[in-house]
Protein backbone atom coordinates (compact mmCIF):
# COMPACT_ATOMS: atom_id res chain seq x y z
CA UNK A 1 0.00 0.00 0.00
CA UNK A 2 2.26 1.76 -3.66
CA UNK A 3 1.95 2.47 -2.85
CA UNK A 4 2.56 3.35 -1.25
CA UNK A 5 2.11 1.66 1.56
CA UNK A 6 -0.08 -0.78 -0.38
CA UNK A 7 -3.55 -0.30 -1.66
CA UNK A 8 -6.09 -2.86 -0.51
CA UNK A 9 -5.53 -6.49 -1.45
CA UNK A 10 -6.76 -6.58 -5.02
CA UNK A 11 -6.79 -9.42 -7.53
CA UNK A 12 -3.86 -11.77 -8.10
CA UNK A 13 -0.96 -11.38 -10.47
CA UNK A 14 -0.84 -11.61 -14.23
CA UNK A 15 1.89 -13.99 -15.34
CA UNK A 16 5.14 -12.27 -16.21
CA UNK A 17 5.16 -14.26 -19.44
CA UNK A 18 2.71 -11.67 -20.75
CA UNK A 19 5.67 -9.37 -21.22
CA UNK A 20 6.64 -9.12 -24.85
CA UNK A 21 10.24 -9.58 -25.93
CA UNK A 22 12.45 -6.53 -26.21
CA UNK A 23 15.27 -6.56 -28.73
CA UNK A 24 16.98 -3.38 -27.55
CA UNK A 25 19.19 -2.82 -24.55
CA UNK A 26 16.56 -0.65 -22.90
CA UNK A 27 14.80 -1.91 -19.74
CA UNK A 28 11.23 -3.00 -20.22
CA UNK A 29 8.55 -3.12 -17.55
CA UNK A 30 5.12 -4.47 -16.94
CA UNK A 31 3.46 -1.20 -17.94
CA UNK A 32 3.91 -2.31 -21.55
CA UNK A 33 1.30 -5.04 -21.07
CA UNK A 34 -2.22 -4.29 -22.28
CA UNK A 35 -5.12 -4.41 -19.87
CA UNK A 36 -7.75 -7.11 -20.22
CA UNK A 37 -11.44 -6.29 -20.10
CA UNK A 38 -14.77 -8.07 -20.41
CA UNK A 39 -15.63 -5.98 -23.47
CA UNK A 40 -13.22 -4.30 -25.83
CA UNK A 41 -15.60 -1.35 -26.05
CA UNK A 42 -14.57 -0.39 -22.52
CA UNK A 43 -10.85 -0.34 -23.26
CA UNK A 44 -8.89 2.75 -22.28
CA UNK A 45 -8.15 3.51 -25.92
CA UNK A 46 -11.81 3.74 -26.90
CA UNK A 47 -12.73 6.86 -28.84
CA UNK A 48 -16.43 7.24 -28.19
CA UNK A 49 -18.07 10.57 -28.89
CA UNK A 50 -19.58 12.32 -25.85
CA UNK A 51 -23.30 11.73 -25.48
CA UNK A 52 -25.26 13.20 -22.60
CA UNK A 53 -23.96 14.40 -19.26
CA UNK A 54 -20.23 13.84 -18.83
CA UNK A 55 -20.48 12.82 -15.18
CA UNK A 56 -19.59 9.63 -13.35
CA UNK A 57 -19.29 8.17 -9.84
CA UNK A 58 -16.52 5.78 -8.83
CA UNK A 59 -16.42 3.95 -5.49
CA UNK A 60 -13.32 3.77 -3.31
CA UNK A 61 -13.18 1.24 -0.49
CA UNK A 62 -10.85 3.01 1.94
CA UNK A 63 -10.56 6.56 3.23
CA UNK A 64 -7.08 8.08 2.71
CA UNK A 65 -5.06 9.45 5.60
CA UNK A 66 -4.78 12.80 3.83
CA UNK A 67 -4.78 14.51 0.43
CA UNK A 68 -1.53 16.47 0.62
CA UNK A 69 0.81 15.18 -2.12
CA UNK A 70 3.82 16.48 -0.21
CA UNK A 71 2.91 14.51 2.92
CA UNK A 72 1.10 11.23 2.27
CA UNK A 73 2.46 7.99 0.86
CA UNK A 74 -0.94 6.32 1.24
CA UNK A 75 -2.14 4.61 -1.92
CA UNK A 76 -5.76 5.20 -0.93
CA UNK A 77 -5.12 8.89 -1.68
CA UNK A 78 -3.74 8.25 -5.15
CA UNK A 79 -7.05 8.40 -7.00
CA UNK A 80 -7.61 12.01 -5.98
CA UNK A 81 -3.97 13.07 -6.15
CA UNK A 82 -3.12 11.85 -9.65
CA UNK A 83 -6.29 13.37 -11.09
CA UNK A 84 -5.96 16.73 -9.29
CA UNK A 85 -2.20 17.26 -9.55
CA UNK A 86 0.41 16.86 -12.25
CA UNK A 87 4.17 16.91 -11.82
CA UNK A 88 6.97 17.49 -14.28
CA UNK A 89 6.29 14.10 -15.89
CA UNK A 90 3.35 11.71 -16.01
CA UNK A 91 2.20 8.49 -17.74
CA UNK A 92 0.08 8.16 -20.86
CA UNK A 93 -2.39 5.45 -21.89
CA UNK A 94 0.38 3.10 -23.04
CA UNK A 95 2.22 3.34 -19.73
CA UNK A 96 4.97 5.47 -21.28
CA UNK A 97 6.55 8.30 -19.34
CA UNK A 98 5.69 11.64 -20.96
CA UNK A 99 5.93 15.30 -20.15
CA UNK A 100 3.46 16.72 -17.67
CA UNK A 101 4.11 20.30 -16.59
CA UNK A 102 7.45 19.94 -18.35
CA UNK A 103 7.26 20.09 -22.11
CA UNK A 104 10.84 18.85 -22.45
CA UNK A 105 14.03 18.33 -20.47
CA UNK A 106 17.77 18.04 -20.96
CA UNK A 107 20.33 16.00 -19.04
CA UNK A 108 23.95 17.04 -18.73
CA UNK A 109 26.68 14.80 -20.14
CA UNK A 110 27.70 13.72 -16.63
CA UNK A 111 24.11 12.77 -15.78
CA UNK A 112 23.94 15.09 -12.79
CA UNK A 113 21.99 18.11 -13.97
CA UNK A 114 18.40 17.92 -15.27
CA UNK A 115 16.98 21.05 -16.88
CA UNK A 116 13.19 21.12 -17.30
CA UNK A 117 11.43 23.46 -19.69
CA UNK A 118 7.88 24.11 -18.46
CA UNK A 119 4.91 24.52 -20.76
CA UNK A 120 3.71 27.99 -21.64
CA UNK A 121 0.88 29.43 -19.58
CA UNK A 122 0.73 26.91 -16.74
CA UNK A 123 -1.84 27.87 -14.11
CA UNK A 124 -3.17 26.76 -10.77
CA UNK A 125 -6.83 25.82 -10.52
CA UNK A 126 -7.54 29.30 -9.12
CA UNK A 127 -6.19 30.83 -12.33
CA UNK A 128 -2.93 32.21 -10.94
CA UNK A 129 0.36 31.47 -12.76
CA UNK A 130 2.32 28.31 -11.95
CA UNK A 131 6.08 28.74 -12.41
CA UNK A 132 9.36 26.96 -11.77
CA UNK A 133 9.50 28.68 -8.38
CA UNK A 134 6.46 26.65 -7.31
CA UNK A 135 8.43 23.45 -7.82
CA UNK A 136 11.33 24.89 -5.82
CA UNK A 137 8.97 25.78 -2.96
CA UNK A 138 7.27 22.39 -3.04
CA UNK A 139 10.52 20.42 -2.86
CA UNK A 140 11.83 22.65 -0.07
CA UNK A 141 8.57 22.05 1.80
CA UNK A 142 8.98 18.28 1.53
CA UNK A 143 12.49 18.74 2.94
CA UNK A 144 11.22 20.70 5.93
CA UNK A 145 10.96 18.30 8.92
CA UNK A 146 7.77 19.96 10.20
CA UNK A 147 6.00 18.87 7.01
CA UNK A 148 6.45 15.22 8.05
CA UNK A 149 6.65 14.09 4.44
CA UNK A 150 6.34 10.30 4.36
CA UNK A 151 8.23 10.10 1.05
CA UNK A 152 11.05 12.45 2.08
CA UNK A 153 13.66 9.76 1.34
CA UNK A 154 12.64 9.89 -2.32
CA UNK A 155 14.05 13.41 -2.35
CA UNK A 156 16.93 13.20 0.12
CA UNK A 157 18.26 10.09 -1.60
CA UNK A 158 18.70 11.77 -4.97
CA UNK A 159 18.97 15.57 -4.93
CA UNK A 160 22.21 17.33 -4.08
CA UNK A 161 22.28 18.64 -0.50
CA UNK A 162 18.68 17.59 0.09
CA UNK A 163 19.58 15.54 3.16
CA UNK A 164 21.72 18.40 4.43
CA UNK A 165 18.86 20.86 3.88
CA UNK A 166 16.55 18.51 5.81
CA UNK A 167 19.11 18.26 8.62
CA UNK A 168 19.51 22.03 8.77
CA UNK A 169 23.16 22.04 7.70
CA UNK A 170 22.57 23.44 4.20
CA UNK A 171 20.66 26.43 2.89
CA UNK A 172 18.28 26.88 -0.03
CA UNK A 173 21.21 28.22 -2.04
CA UNK A 174 23.03 24.93 -1.45
CA UNK A 175 20.08 22.76 -2.46
CA UNK A 176 20.24 21.28 -5.95
CA UNK A 177 16.90 22.74 -7.02
CA UNK A 178 16.88 26.11 -8.79
CA UNK A 179 14.45 28.19 -10.82
CA UNK A 180 16.53 29.59 -13.66
CA UNK A 181 13.51 31.62 -14.75
CA UNK A 182 9.73 31.21 -14.56
CA UNK A 183 9.74 28.40 -17.12
CA UNK A 184 13.06 26.69 -16.41
CA UNK A 185 13.77 24.39 -13.48
CA UNK A 186 17.17 22.88 -12.76
CA UNK A 187 17.67 19.83 -10.54
CA UNK A 188 21.16 18.64 -9.62
CA UNK A 189 21.63 15.08 -8.33
CA UNK A 190 24.03 13.60 -5.81
CA UNK A 191 25.18 11.08 -8.40
CA UNK A 192 23.99 9.98 -11.85
CA UNK A 193 20.73 8.06 -11.52
CA UNK A 194 19.39 6.46 -14.67
CA UNK A 195 15.84 6.12 -13.35
CA UNK A 196 15.49 9.60 -11.82
CA UNK A 197 12.89 10.63 -14.40
CA UNK A 198 10.75 7.70 -13.20
CA UNK A 199 11.12 8.88 -9.60
CA UNK A 200 9.82 12.30 -10.65
CA UNK A 201 6.47 10.71 -11.56
CA UNK A 202 5.78 10.25 -7.84
CA UNK A 203 3.31 12.71 -6.32
CA UNK A 204 5.83 13.81 -3.69
CA UNK A 205 7.32 15.88 -6.55
CA UNK A 206 3.97 17.45 -7.48
CA UNK A 207 3.79 21.22 -7.06
CA UNK A 208 1.66 22.71 -4.28
CA UNK A 209 0.67 26.36 -4.04
CA UNK A 210 2.60 28.34 -1.46
CA UNK A 211 -0.09 30.99 -0.99
CA UNK A 212 -2.86 28.57 0.00
CA UNK A 213 -0.61 26.62 2.36
CA UNK A 214 0.73 29.72 4.08
CA UNK A 215 -2.81 31.07 4.46
CA UNK A 216 -4.41 27.84 5.69
CA UNK A 217 -1.66 25.67 7.15
CA UNK A 218 -2.32 21.93 7.24
CA UNK A 219 -6.03 22.63 6.78
CA UNK A 220 -5.54 23.62 3.14
CA UNK A 221 -6.60 20.13 2.03
CA UNK A 222 -9.82 20.16 4.09
CA UNK A 223 -11.92 22.49 1.94
CA UNK A 224 -12.65 22.81 -1.79
CA UNK A 225 -12.10 26.55 -1.48
CA UNK A 226 -8.51 26.11 -0.33
CA UNK A 227 -7.61 22.90 -2.19
CA UNK A 228 -5.70 24.57 -5.02
CA UNK A 229 -4.26 22.09 -7.51
CA UNK A 230 -2.96 22.00 -11.09
CA UNK A 231 -4.19 18.77 -12.68
CA UNK A 232 -7.05 17.95 -15.06
CA UNK A 233 -9.60 18.13 -12.23
CA UNK A 234 -10.20 20.36 -9.23
CA UNK A 235 -12.03 19.60 -6.00
CA UNK A 236 -15.46 21.25 -5.70
CA UNK A 237 -16.94 19.23 -2.87
CA UNK A 238 -15.85 17.26 0.17
CA UNK A 239 -17.94 15.36 2.68
CA UNK A 240 -16.02 13.70 5.49
CA UNK A 241 -15.97 9.93 5.10
CA UNK A 242 -18.53 10.12 2.27
CA UNK A 243 -17.12 11.56 -0.95
CA UNK A 244 -14.81 13.90 -2.80
CA UNK A 245 -16.30 15.67 -5.81
CA UNK A 246 -14.06 16.68 -8.71
CA UNK A 247 -14.91 18.85 -11.69
CA UNK A 248 -12.98 19.70 -14.82
CA UNK A 249 -10.19 22.19 -14.17
CA UNK A 250 -10.62 24.81 -16.88
CA UNK A 251 -7.15 26.14 -16.06
CA UNK A 252 -5.37 22.83 -16.76
CA UNK A 253 -2.92 23.20 -19.66
CA UNK A 254 -4.61 20.39 -21.62
CA UNK A 255 -8.20 21.18 -20.59
CA UNK A 256 -9.38 21.02 -24.22
CA UNK A 257 -8.81 17.25 -24.12
CA UNK A 258 -10.60 16.67 -20.80
CA UNK A 259 -14.16 15.61 -21.62
CA UNK A 260 -15.44 14.60 -18.18
CA UNK A 261 -17.19 17.48 -16.39
CA UNK A 262 -17.74 15.85 -13.00
CA UNK A 263 -16.12 12.92 -11.21
CA UNK A 264 -17.41 11.84 -7.81
CA UNK A 265 -15.26 9.58 -5.68
CA UNK A 266 -17.62 7.94 -3.21
CA UNK A 267 -16.41 6.07 -0.15
CA UNK A 268 -18.18 2.76 0.51
CA UNK A 269 -16.08 0.67 2.87
CA UNK A 270 -18.13 -2.51 2.62
CA UNK A 271 -17.37 -4.23 -0.68
CA UNK A 272 -20.72 -6.04 -0.85
CA UNK A 273 -22.58 -2.76 -0.41
CA UNK A 274 -20.42 -1.21 -3.13
CA UNK A 275 -21.20 -4.11 -5.48
CA UNK A 276 -24.92 -3.70 -4.88
CA UNK A 277 -24.63 -0.02 -5.80
CA UNK A 278 -22.74 -0.99 -8.97
CA UNK A 279 -25.13 -3.72 -10.09
CA UNK A 280 -28.13 -1.46 -9.51
CA UNK A 281 -26.57 1.25 -11.68
CA UNK A 282 -26.28 3.68 -8.77
CA UNK A 283 -22.53 4.05 -9.44
CA UNK A 284 -20.41 3.64 -12.56
CA UNK A 285 -17.47 1.73 -11.11
CA UNK A 286 -15.92 0.31 -7.94
CA UNK A 287 -12.25 -0.15 -7.13
CA UNK A 288 -12.51 -3.37 -5.10
CA UNK A 289 -14.36 -6.50 -6.20
CA UNK A 290 -15.64 -8.86 -3.47
CA UNK A 291 -13.58 -12.02 -3.82
CA UNK A 292 -16.62 -14.28 -3.59
CA UNK A 293 -18.21 -12.54 -6.58
CA UNK A 294 -15.16 -12.24 -8.82
CA UNK A 295 -15.66 -15.44 -10.84
CA UNK A 296 -19.37 -14.75 -11.33
CA UNK A 297 -18.78 -11.19 -12.50
CA UNK A 298 -16.14 -12.36 -14.96
CA UNK A 299 -18.46 -15.02 -16.36
CA UNK A 300 -21.31 -12.53 -16.67
CA UNK A 301 -19.06 -10.01 -18.43
CA UNK A 302 -20.18 -7.48 -15.85
CA UNK A 303 -17.34 -5.01 -16.44
CA UNK A 304 -14.36 -6.62 -14.73
CA UNK A 305 -11.21 -4.70 -15.74
CA UNK A 306 -7.83 -6.34 -15.10
CA UNK A 307 -4.58 -4.38 -15.36
CA UNK A 308 -1.01 -5.58 -14.86
CA UNK A 309 0.47 -4.52 -11.55
CA UNK A 310 4.08 -4.18 -10.46
CA UNK A 311 3.40 -5.15 -6.90
CA UNK A 312 3.46 -7.81 -4.22
CA UNK A 313 1.01 -8.73 -1.48
CA UNK A 314 3.04 -9.51 1.61
CA UNK A 315 2.81 -9.16 5.37
CA UNK A 316 5.24 -7.07 7.37
CA UNK A 317 7.13 -8.84 10.12
CA UNK A 318 8.55 -6.48 12.74
CA UNK A 319 12.19 -7.52 12.55
CA UNK A 320 13.17 -5.24 15.45
CA UNK A 321 11.26 -7.00 18.22
CA UNK A 322 11.67 -10.45 19.78
CA UNK A 323 11.10 -13.16 18.79
CA UNK A 324 10.70 -11.83 15.21
CA UNK A 325 14.23 -10.44 15.20
CA UNK A 326 15.28 -14.09 14.72
CA UNK A 327 15.38 -15.05 11.01
CA UNK A 328 14.48 -18.63 11.92
CA UNK A 329 11.20 -17.46 13.45
CA UNK A 330 10.44 -15.45 10.34
CA UNK A 331 11.32 -18.46 8.20
CA UNK A 332 8.91 -20.62 10.19
CA UNK A 333 6.08 -18.16 9.58
CA UNK A 334 6.82 -18.06 5.84
CA UNK A 335 6.87 -21.85 5.61
CA UNK A 336 3.65 -22.32 7.58
CA UNK A 337 1.40 -20.47 5.12
CA UNK A 338 -0.44 -22.21 2.29
CA UNK A 339 -0.30 -19.55 -0.42
CA UNK A 340 -2.18 -21.57 -3.01
CA UNK A 341 -5.08 -22.14 -0.64
CA UNK A 342 -5.24 -18.42 0.11
CA UNK A 343 -5.31 -17.66 -3.62
CA UNK A 344 -7.81 -20.35 -4.61
CA UNK A 345 -10.12 -20.54 -1.61
CA UNK A 346 -9.92 -17.14 0.08
CA UNK A 347 -8.98 -14.39 -2.35
CA UNK A 348 -10.43 -16.51 -5.19
CA UNK A 349 -8.44 -14.84 -7.93
CA UNK A 350 -5.87 -15.85 -10.49
CA UNK A 351 -2.57 -15.16 -8.77
CA UNK A 352 1.02 -16.34 -8.58
CA UNK A 353 2.42 -17.41 -5.18
CA UNK A 354 5.18 -15.07 -4.02
CA UNK A 355 8.38 -16.10 -2.29
CA UNK A 356 10.04 -12.68 -2.28
CA UNK A 357 8.99 -9.06 -1.83
CA UNK A 358 10.37 -8.17 -5.28
CA UNK A 359 7.69 -8.63 -7.92
CA UNK A 360 8.37 -9.88 -11.44
CA UNK A 361 7.58 -7.52 -14.29
CA UNK A 362 10.76 -5.59 -15.04
CA UNK A 363 12.89 -6.76 -17.96
CA UNK A 364 16.32 -5.94 -19.33
CA UNK A 365 17.26 -7.12 -22.83
CA UNK A 366 13.91 -8.90 -23.08
CA UNK A 367 14.40 -10.99 -19.94
CA UNK A 368 12.61 -10.48 -16.65
CA UNK A 369 15.29 -9.82 -14.06
CA UNK A 370 13.63 -12.23 -11.58
CA UNK A 371 13.62 -15.16 -14.02
CA UNK A 372 15.30 -18.25 -12.57
CA UNK A 373 15.68 -16.89 -9.06
CA UNK A 374 15.50 -19.03 -5.93
CA UNK A 375 12.29 -19.87 -4.11
CA UNK A 376 14.17 -19.36 -0.83
CA UNK A 377 12.98 -22.71 0.46
CA UNK A 378 9.32 -21.72 0.20
CA UNK A 379 6.53 -23.35 -1.78
CA UNK A 380 2.98 -22.72 -2.92
CA UNK A 381 1.63 -24.96 -0.18
CA UNK A 382 2.61 -25.01 3.47
CA UNK A 383 5.63 -27.09 4.44
CA UNK A 384 4.57 -27.92 7.98
CA UNK A 385 7.52 -30.18 8.80
CA UNK A 386 10.09 -27.59 7.70
CA UNK A 387 8.18 -24.80 9.47
CA UNK A 388 8.16 -26.72 12.75
CA UNK A 389 11.84 -27.56 12.34
CA UNK A 390 12.74 -23.88 11.86
CA UNK A 391 10.71 -22.89 14.91
CA UNK A 392 12.35 -25.62 16.97
CA UNK A 393 15.80 -24.48 15.84
CA UNK A 394 14.82 -20.98 16.95
CA UNK A 395 14.21 -22.35 20.46
CA UNK A 396 10.49 -23.10 20.38
CA UNK A 397 10.05 -26.86 19.81
CA UNK A 398 6.44 -27.68 18.96
CA UNK A 399 5.65 -24.00 19.65
CA UNK A 400 6.48 -24.31 23.34
CA UNK A 401 7.30 -20.99 24.97
CA UNK A 402 6.39 -18.96 21.88
CA UNK A 403 4.42 -15.83 22.81
CA UNK A 404 0.98 -15.18 21.37
CA UNK A 405 1.47 -13.89 17.83
CA UNK A 406 -0.36 -10.62 17.23
CA UNK A 407 -1.63 -10.45 13.66
CA UNK A 408 -3.09 -7.06 12.72
CA UNK A 409 -4.80 -5.73 9.62
CA UNK A 410 -6.72 -2.76 8.27
CA UNK A 411 -10.47 -2.98 7.74
CA UNK A 412 -11.17 -4.50 4.33
CA UNK A 413 -13.34 -7.48 3.43
CA UNK A 414 -10.71 -9.40 1.47
CA UNK A 415 -7.91 -8.61 3.89
CA UNK A 416 -10.11 -9.83 6.75
CA UNK A 417 -10.66 -13.18 5.05
CA UNK A 418 -6.94 -13.55 4.29
CA UNK A 419 -5.97 -12.76 7.88
CA UNK A 420 -8.48 -15.16 9.40
CA UNK A 421 -7.26 -17.97 7.14
CA UNK A 422 -3.60 -17.16 7.88
CA UNK A 423 -4.28 -17.13 11.61
CA UNK A 424 -5.64 -20.67 11.41
CA UNK A 425 -2.66 -21.83 9.33
CA UNK A 426 -0.10 -20.36 11.72
CA UNK A 427 -1.91 -21.70 14.76
CA UNK A 428 -2.39 -25.22 13.42
CA UNK A 429 0.91 -25.63 11.60
CA UNK A 430 3.15 -24.12 14.30
CA UNK A 431 1.10 -24.96 17.40
CA UNK A 432 1.11 -21.34 18.56
CA UNK A 433 -1.57 -18.94 19.72
CA UNK A 434 -2.57 -16.17 17.33
CA UNK A 435 -4.45 -13.00 18.26
CA UNK A 436 -6.11 -11.04 15.45
CA UNK A 437 -6.92 -7.33 15.58
CA UNK A 438 -8.03 -4.68 13.08
CA UNK A 439 -8.41 -0.93 12.82
CA UNK A 440 -9.19 1.85 10.39
CA UNK A 441 -6.39 2.33 7.86
CA UNK A 442 -5.09 5.61 9.30
CA UNK A 443 -4.74 4.23 12.84
CA UNK A 444 -3.46 0.87 11.63
CA UNK A 445 -0.79 2.40 9.38
CA UNK A 446 0.39 4.84 12.05
CA UNK A 447 0.99 1.86 14.35
CA UNK A 448 2.90 0.06 11.58
CA UNK A 449 5.09 3.12 10.93
CA UNK A 450 5.85 3.44 14.63
CA UNK A 451 6.64 -0.26 14.98
CA UNK A 452 3.65 -0.95 17.21
CA UNK A 453 2.89 -4.33 15.68
CA UNK A 454 4.29 -7.84 15.27
CA UNK A 455 2.90 -9.16 11.97
CA UNK A 456 0.75 -6.83 9.87
CA UNK A 457 -1.12 -6.88 6.55
CA UNK A 458 0.77 -4.82 4.03
CA UNK A 459 2.35 -5.12 0.61
CA UNK A 460 3.59 -2.79 -2.09
CA UNK A 461 2.63 -1.44 -5.47
CA UNK A 462 5.66 0.18 -7.03
CA UNK A 463 5.65 3.97 -6.91
CA UNK A 464 7.47 4.09 -10.23
CA UNK A 465 8.27 1.44 -12.80
CA UNK A 466 11.71 0.37 -11.67
CA UNK A 467 12.80 -2.28 -9.12
CA UNK A 468 14.39 0.48 -7.05
CA UNK A 469 10.86 1.25 -5.92
CA UNK A 470 11.05 -1.96 -3.86
CA UNK A 471 14.60 -1.95 -2.50
CA UNK A 472 14.25 0.95 0.00
CA UNK A 473 11.48 -1.00 1.77
CA UNK A 474 14.16 -2.94 3.65
CA UNK A 475 17.02 -0.44 3.71
CA UNK A 476 18.19 0.56 7.17
CA UNK A 477 16.73 3.88 8.25
CA UNK A 478 14.63 4.46 5.14
CA UNK A 479 11.29 6.11 5.88
CA UNK A 480 9.49 3.34 3.96
CA UNK A 481 11.17 0.53 5.93
CA UNK A 482 8.30 -0.36 8.24
CA UNK A 483 9.63 -3.89 8.82
CA UNK A 484 12.71 -2.42 10.54
CA UNK A 485 14.87 -4.99 8.82
CA UNK A 486 18.55 -4.03 8.88
CA UNK A 487 21.46 -5.59 7.03
CA UNK A 488 24.61 -3.61 6.21
CA UNK A 489 25.41 -5.79 3.19
CA UNK A 490 21.92 -5.24 1.79
CA UNK A 491 22.24 -1.49 2.37
CA UNK A 492 25.54 -1.39 0.49
CA UNK A 493 24.05 -3.24 -2.48
CA UNK A 494 21.11 -0.84 -2.64
CA UNK A 495 23.52 2.09 -2.67
CA UNK A 496 25.37 0.48 -5.57
CA UNK A 497 22.12 0.02 -7.52
CA UNK A 498 21.29 3.68 -7.02
CA UNK A 499 24.59 4.71 -8.56
CA UNK A 500 24.70 2.17 -11.40
CA UNK A 501 23.89 3.56 -14.84
CA UNK A 502 24.17 0.26 -16.73
CA UNK A 503 20.76 -1.44 -16.70
CA UNK A 504 22.14 -4.99 -16.82
CA UNK A 505 24.57 -4.39 -13.98
CA UNK A 506 21.88 -2.64 -11.94
CA UNK A 507 19.61 -5.66 -12.46
CA UNK A 508 22.36 -8.01 -11.26
CA UNK A 509 22.93 -5.95 -8.11
CA UNK A 510 19.18 -5.70 -7.55
CA UNK A 511 18.82 -9.45 -7.53
CA UNK A 512 21.79 -9.85 -5.18
CA UNK A 513 20.11 -7.48 -2.74
CA UNK A 514 16.68 -9.11 -3.12
CA UNK A 515 18.17 -12.58 -2.63
CA UNK A 516 19.94 -11.45 0.54
CA UNK A 517 16.84 -9.98 2.17
CA UNK A 518 14.57 -12.80 0.96
CA UNK A 519 16.91 -15.43 2.42
CA UNK A 520 16.62 -13.48 5.68
CA UNK A 521 12.81 -13.71 5.41
CA UNK A 522 12.48 -9.95 5.80
CA UNK A 523 8.71 -10.24 5.30
CA UNK A 524 6.02 -12.85 4.70
CA UNK A 525 5.29 -12.81 0.93
CA UNK A 526 1.94 -14.16 -0.26
CA UNK A 527 1.33 -13.49 -3.96
CA UNK A 528 2.08 -11.25 -6.92
CA UNK A 529 -0.94 -9.26 -7.84
CA UNK A 530 -2.72 -7.54 -10.65
CA UNK A 531 -5.25 -4.77 -10.27
CA UNK A 532 -8.90 -5.42 -10.98
CA UNK A 533 -11.93 -3.18 -10.68
CA UNK A 534 -15.43 -2.87 -12.11
CA UNK A 535 -16.55 -0.30 -14.67
CA UNK A 536 -19.79 -0.11 -16.66
CA UNK A 537 -19.34 -0.32 -20.41
CA UNK A 538 -20.68 3.18 -21.08
CA UNK A 539 -17.48 4.55 -19.54
CA UNK A 540 -14.37 4.62 -21.73
CA UNK A 541 -11.03 6.37 -21.89
CA UNK A 542 -9.74 5.58 -18.37
CA UNK A 543 -6.43 3.82 -17.91
CA UNK A 544 -4.37 2.37 -15.09
CA UNK A 545 -0.59 2.10 -14.89
CA UNK A 546 1.33 -0.80 -13.38
CA UNK A 547 1.86 1.39 -10.30
CA UNK A 548 -1.94 1.26 -9.79
CA UNK A 549 -2.60 4.89 -10.75
CA UNK A 550 -6.05 5.19 -12.33
CA UNK A 551 -6.39 8.16 -14.70
CA UNK A 552 -9.76 9.69 -15.63
CA UNK A 553 -8.64 12.71 -17.65
CA UNK A 554 -9.65 11.16 -21.00
CA UNK A 555 -12.89 9.53 -19.85
CA UNK A 556 -15.96 9.71 -22.06
CA UNK A 557 -19.46 8.82 -20.84
CA UNK A 558 -21.68 7.44 -23.60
Amino acid sequence: MKKKALSALLAGALAVSLLSACSSNEPQNISDVSASTDDTSTAATAEAAPAGAQEMTFVLNNIPDGLDPGVTNNSFAQYVLINCFEGLVTYDESGSLVGGCAESWDVSDDGLVYTFHLRDGLKWSDGTPLTANDFVYSIQRVLTPATAAQYVSMVTGYIKNAQEFYDGTATADDLGVKAIDDQTLEITLIQPTSYFIDVLSMWVYDPVQQATIEANGDAWTNSPETYVCNGPFKVTGMSLNENVILEKNENYWDADNVTLDKLTFRYILDNSTALTAYESGEVDGIISIPSSDYARLKAEKAGVQVYPSYGTVYYNINCSVAPYDNPLVRKALCLAVDRQSLIDNVAQVDATPAYSFLAPGYSVDGKDITEGRSDYGLSATADVEAAQAALAEAGYPNGEGFPTLKLSYYQDDTVKKIVEAMAEMLKNNLNINVEVSSNDWAIFYEDVQQGNYEVAAMGWSADYLNPMSFLPLFKTGDSSNNSFYSNAEYDALVEQVMQESDAAKAAELTMQAADLASNDYCCLPLYYKSNSFLMHDNISGYYMTASSNLYFKHVVVS
